[in-house]
C-alpha cells in the first residue's frame, strides 16, 4: 500500500477548505484517509498563521514511514522545516507559444523592410540634395526671351498664373 500526504478538499462552492491528510494513494481525493494531520485555508492571508495548521510530529513520523507528499503539502513541509524541498525551475513556463512566435517574426520582417525602405528614400533624398547643380552651358542656359513672363511687346499669349493676374488688374485689356 502506497502512502500519500496529500490535500481533501471540504468546504462550500467558491469556498474552500482543505485538510491536510494521510491516505491511500489509490483512495479518492476527499474520500477514505488514515488521518488528518492539518488543515489549509487558502482564503485566509498568506502573513495569517491560521492559513496553515500542521501537526508537525504526526508529519515526521509519516514521512518515516515512507509517505509521499504532494506537491502542495511538499511546500508546506518545507516552510515548516520538516522536510526540504527541491528548487524546481519551467524554463519554458515565460517562452511564448508557436503562434505568438510566428507573429512577432512578421512583426520583425515589416519593421525590416520599413526600414530599409526608409533608409532608401533618405539616401535618394542625400544623392539629390548632394548632387552638384549642371554646369551652366551656352546651349543649355535659359534665353533671357524666354522668362516666365512674356515681354511687353510680344505676342505670346500669357498663360496659367500670369493669365489670372492679367485679368484682375485695373488696366483694360490689349486687344
Amino acid at each position: 500500500m502506497a502512502i500519500a500526504l496529500r490535500l481533501s478538499r471540504g468546504g462550500a462552492k467558491k469556498r474552500p477548505y482543505y485538510r491536510i491528510v494521510v491516505a491511500d494513494s489509490r483512495s479518492p481525493r476527499d474520500g477514505k484517509y488514515l488521518e488528518q494531520i492539518g488543515t489549509y485555508n487558502p482564503l485566509l492571508s498568506k502573513e495569517d498563521p491560521a492559513r496553515v495548521k500542521l501537526d508537525e510530529d504526526r508529519a515526521r513520523y509519516w514521512l518515516g514511514v515512507g509517505a509521499m507528499p504532494s506537491d502542495r503539502v511538499l511546500r508546506f513541509l518545507d516552510a515548516a522545516g520538516i522536510k526540504e524541498r527541491a528548487v524546481r525551475s519551467n524554463l519554458k513556463k515565460g517562452e511564448p507559444g508557436e503562434k505568438a512566435k510566428e507573429r512577432a517574426e512578421e512583426r520583425a520582417t515589416k519593421a525590416a523592410e520599413a526600414a530599409e525602405a526608409e533608409e532608401a528614400a533618405k539616401a535618394a533624398q542625400a544623392e539629390a540634395a548632394a548632387a552638384p547643380a549642371p554646369a551652366a552651358d551656352e546651349e543649355t542656359a535659359p534665353q533671357e526671351n524666354s522668362s516666365q513672363e512674356p515681354a511687353e511687346g510680344s505676342d505670346v499669349p500669357a498663360t496659367g498664373a500670369d493669365a489670372a493676374i492679367g485679368a484682375s488688374t485695373d488696366e483694360p485689356a490689349e486687344g
